[in-house]
C-alpha cells in the first residue's frame, strides 16, 4: 500500500486547474510540485508563488521537491506559501546548512524531507533522517520528467527501509522518477510508502485505477 503523489510539472500547464480538478476526482491525496532553479538541475519550474496559487487552488497535501541550489535561502518562502512537505537535496549544500533548512522547515510548521541522487552514496542521507517525515530516492538524475526508472536504485530503497525500522523513525520513503503500474509495484515491494508519477498519471486513461493501484 503506497501513496501516489502525481506530480503537476507533468501536467497540461494551459489547463492546470482542470488538471488539479481531475488528480482530486481521481482520489489522490498528494500533489508533487517539483521546483527547479537551473543551476542545481538544468531545467527551470516552479517558484514559491506558484505553490502559492496552488495551496489557493486544492487541498491536497502539497509534496515540494526543491531540486534548488543552496536551499536554506528559500525554505521559509515555501512554507509561507503553504507546502506541506518540504524536500531538499542532501548534494544542494553544505551538511550544516542542509540540517539548518530541515529545522527551519519544521520551525514554520512543515514536514521536512531529504533528497539523494542516484549517484550519492544513499547513506548520505542517513545523519538526517532523524529530522525527516519524508526521505526521496530518485530513480532517474534529476531534472527532466519522461526518464526510464534505474531499476539498480531498488536495493536503495530496500537499505533506507532497513535503516528506518532499525531505528524506529518516523519517517516516509517516497520514489521520484520513471514510475508506473510495474515500477511502482517494484518499489512498494522494496519499502517505498510514495510513488511520485508524472507522465504515467497525467497520460493514463484511467487515473483513478492508478491511484487505487497503489492505495490497496
Amino acid at each position: 500500500m503506497a501513496v501516489l503523489s502525481p506530480s503537476i510539472f507533468a501536467a497540461d500547464l494551459l489547463n492546470l486547474q482542470k488538471e488539479i480538478n481531475e488528480t482530486e476526482t481521481a482520489g489522490a491525496r498528494w500533489l508533487h510540485v517539483d521546483v527547479m532553479d537551473g543551476v542545481f538541475v538544468p531545467n527551470l519550474s516552479f517558484g514559491y508563488s506558484a505553490v502559492r496559487d496552488l495551496r489557493s487552488a486544492t487541498d491536497m497535501v502539497l509534496d515540494v521537491h526543491l531540486m534548488i541550489d543552496r536551499p536554506i535561502r528559500y525554505v521559509r518562502d515555501f512554507c509561507s506559501a503553504g507546502a506541506d512537505y518540504i524536500t531538499v537535496h542532501v548534494e544542494a549544500d553544505t551538511r550544516g546548512n542542509t540540517s539548518d533548512a530541515l529545522d527551519t522547515i519544521s520551525a514554520f510548521g512543515a514536514k521536512p524531507g531529504i533528497a539523494v541522487k542516484p549517484q550519492t552514496p544513499v547513506d548520505a542521507v542517513f545523519p538526517f533522517l532523524t529530522k525527516c517525515h519524508l526521505v526521496l530516492i530518485m530513480t532517474v538524475e534529476p531534472g527532466f520528467g519522461g526518464q526510464r526508472f534505474m531499476r539498480e536504485m531498488l536495493p536503495r530503497i530496500e537499505k533506507v527501509r532497513e535503516f528506518i525500522d532499525n531505528n524506529s523513525l518516523n519517517c516516509l520513503i517516497s520514489v521520484d522518477g520513471g514510475i508506473d503500474r510495474l515500477t511502482g509495484a517494484e518499489c512498494v515491494s522494496s519499502g517505498a510508502d510514495v510513488l511520485v508519477a508524472g507522465s504515467a498519471f497525467y497520460r493514463s486513461s484511467s487515473k483513478e485505477e492508478l491511484v487505487s493501484l497503489f492505495a490497496n
